[in-house]
């Protein structure tokens, strides 16, 4: 039986949309999500797909990346020789040239109002890389008007530090 004091009270949470009755919807646009869907796409199947949609085209860097990294790229494609290879010649969301990826876990490094700093440690269907720090790619994301971006992706390969935008600048150098 309803009694007039618990029409009252739901009357009132329905009006006021308290927050307790319902939770907040997980949104798309925030680093951990685009980094989690991003590698749920790599880990499908044999996992051996790899990263490459990322940065394929002009229209897969305009979703994941930074206008300011989109810039510097096209910059160091731009100065590239005829016939060479770029100067990211693998697959850095994989840290690889010959994609392995059974599951991943995401870390959060940093998060606030403008940037974001993700950790991705990556298991293979292989076995475990030789040296663990080369299982690890850390993303730094930057807020532009059009959402959360990809500023620059890092990891290690035999141990040595690797910086995507590192390597694009310093092919402008050359």
């Amino acid at each position: 039986m309803i009694t007039r004091r618990s029409l009252v009270l739901t009357s009132l949470l329905i009006a006021t949309d308290a927050p307790l009755s319902r939770a907040e919807p997980a949104t798309s646009d925030d680093p951990v999500a685009i980094v989690t869907a991003i590698y749920t796409r790599v880990a499908k199947g044999k996992g051996d797909g790899g990263g490459g949609f990322v940065i394929e085209n002009k229209a897969a860097k305009a979703k994941y990346l930074s206008k300011a990294l989109i810039a510097l790229w096209a910059k160091a494609d731009a100065h590239t020789p005829k016939g060479d290879v770029g100067p990211v010649d693998f697959d850095p969301v994989t840290n690889s040239q010959d994609p392995d990826v059974k599951s991943f876990k995401v870390d959060t490094e940093k998060l606030d109002g403008n940037q974001a700093s993700i950790a991705v440690t990556l298991d293979g269907h292989r076995g475990k890389r030789e040296k663990p720090a080369d299982a690890i790619i850390h993303y730094d994301f930057v807020r532009e008007p059009t959402g959360w971006k990809i500023d620059d992706i890092k990891g290690s390969g035999d141990g040595e530090a690797w910086s995507i935008r590192a390597m694009l600048t310093d092919s402008l150098k050359n």
